[in-house]
């Protein structure tokens, strides 16, 4: 039950994080600040925007909720999301740093020529926007369980919150806030996951409330479908705008694998929290909608004080969740987009162009929801991070391992039609293989046939170094 002291908590955490984005917003004075925060970003802002950025409705809510209906599996999308870091730091952070780009439509033009931007930019953006979507059908069971609204009025009221705060803060706004939100989160979430592991009486009560196979296992269903989860989420994460814009703003290669390395270790640790959260709901409230776990644990189990926080923290993860991904979009629309058919434009232009983008994919993202309001989380998060995948993951590795090699038409040719063939596969034929293998299938053998004849092997290697 919600008391007073649970609505103070939550003014009071609110108020402090308002009161951070309010200070970094006087910052944002060009399009660079406002987009890649002025590439004077270190570790610790890089790392707390990556773990701001993901873990958000989708992490927390919606992997609660899909344990609560399926069991450990939930996990796969933040461990997807933490091993990705791993890689980007390992193999990508000093490529990607190195070309001074804002996004990743530019990324690629630099490779496969300027005539991809645009093919990037639509299908890195419609992918983006579905998260965006994911974002608020998260941030609904939590605004209609601490406030008497319809879950209409409670989507109206997180779009306009998502729309204000990333307009006039920018990504100087998201990741410092996301520093802060890092530690609201592991200071709530990891003690309410570690409280509901020990209700459920352990490890061994665990086994014995879930003996059935399927609950505590990663492949509940097919060995391929779980494992394309997984996969998704890694290729997702490492081809989206928002998980690079970090990259991009870091102010040196180092700074940007350390920031990496950190969302990395810690993403995956939230994911385990709210699976815990989710299995001891299943167990102690099997009746209640799946959707509302996470809330009412905290709301229940955690002192008011302590839940009034972890329950402010939630909002406001889905805020900057959303954000980040708007965030994204705005970016690209701003500078693939408009930017490119308007080449004159100043500061001042590309600044408002980038907030009027972020402005229209909000009400956007609001429409869609109203139309899913009871639709699972994780699916649309799983099929945003897929789009985006088979779009960017194998011709940006292209670009980086093998620069020169492929020819300019072969990686426009692989950009275009490997979306089309993921979304046709999964209309057409949505019980056969995974549309994530088809996609990439088809990316990597375009890109394989456009490999140019008697290049030096050295080129093979031009793109290494980390």
């Amino acid at each position: 039950m919600i008391t007073g002291v649970h609505y103070i908590s939550i003014l009071f955490t609110m108020s402090l994080v308002s009161l951070a984005g309010l200070y970094s917003a006087r910052h944002v004075r060009t399009a660079s600040d406002f987009s890649v925060g002025g590439r004077r970003i270190g570790p610790a802002l890089i790392g707390g925007s990556l773990i701001g950025s993901f873990i958000g409705g989708t992490s927390t809510v919606g992997t609660a909720q899909t344990a609560y209906q399926y069991g450990l599996s939930a996990i796969w999308f933040t461990l997807g999301g933490g091993l990705a870091c791993l890689l980007m730091g390992l193999f990508l952070a000093g490529p990607l740093k190195r070309q001074e780009v804002d996004t990743v439509p530019q990324f690629l033009a630099a490779a496969f020529g300027d005539s991809v931007r645009p093919w990037v930019a639509l299908y890195s953006s419609a992918g983006i926007f579905i998260q965006i979507a994911a974002q608020s059908l998260a941030a609904i069971p939590i605004l209609t369980s601490l406030f008497p609204v319809s879950p209409q009025w409670a989507a109206a009221a997180f779009a306009a919150v998502l729309i204000s705060y990333v307009v006039f803060g920018g990504f100087l706004s998201a990741s410092q806030i996301g520093l802060l939100k890092m530690i609201l989160v592991y200071s709530t979430l990891f003690v309410a996951g570690c409280i509901s592991f020990k209700y459920l009486g352990g490890y061994r009560g665990i086994r014995e409330t879930f003996p059935a196979v399927p609950w505590l296992s990663l492949f509940p269903g097919s060995f391929s479908k779980e494992l394309a989860s997984g996969i998704s989420a890694v290729i997702g994460f490492i081809s989206t705008q928002t998980y690079l814009q970090p990259v991009f703003a870091g102010k040196d290669a180092r700074s940007a694998r350390l920031g990496l390395f950190l969302a990395g270790l810690l993403i995956p640790l939230a994911g385990l929290a709210a699976v815990m959260i989710g299995l001891y709901m299943r167990a102690a409230h099997p009746g209640i909608n799946p959707g509302s776990a996470l809330p009412l644990f905290l709301v229940q189990y955690l002192n008011p004080w302590l839940g009034g926080v972890a329950l402010a923290t939630l909002l406001i993860s889905l805020v900057l969740s959303g954000a980040a991904l708007c965030l994204g979009v705005g970016t690209i629309l701003a500078q693939d987009v408009y930017g490119r058919y308007r080449p004159g434009a100043g500061e001042g232009e590309m600044l408002l162009s980038s907030r009027v983008m972020v402005l229209i994919v909000g009400l956007l993202s609001f429409i869609f929801v109203l139309f899913n309001l009871n639709t699972l989380i994780l699916k649309w998060a799983f099929l945003s991070m897929a789009l985006r995948g088979v779009t960017v993951f194998a011709p940006m590795m292209a670009a980086v391992f093998a620069p020169a090699r492929v020819k300019p038409p072969a990686g426009m040719a692989a950009i275009i039609l490997a979306p089309l063939f993921t979304l046709l596969w999964a209309i057409l034929l949505p019980k056969a293989a995974d549309p994530l293998y088809i996609g990439i299938a088809v990316s990597v053998f375009i890109l394989i046939c456009g490999v140019r004849r008697g290049a030096g092997r050295e080129d093979l290697g031009a793109g290494r170094g980390v």
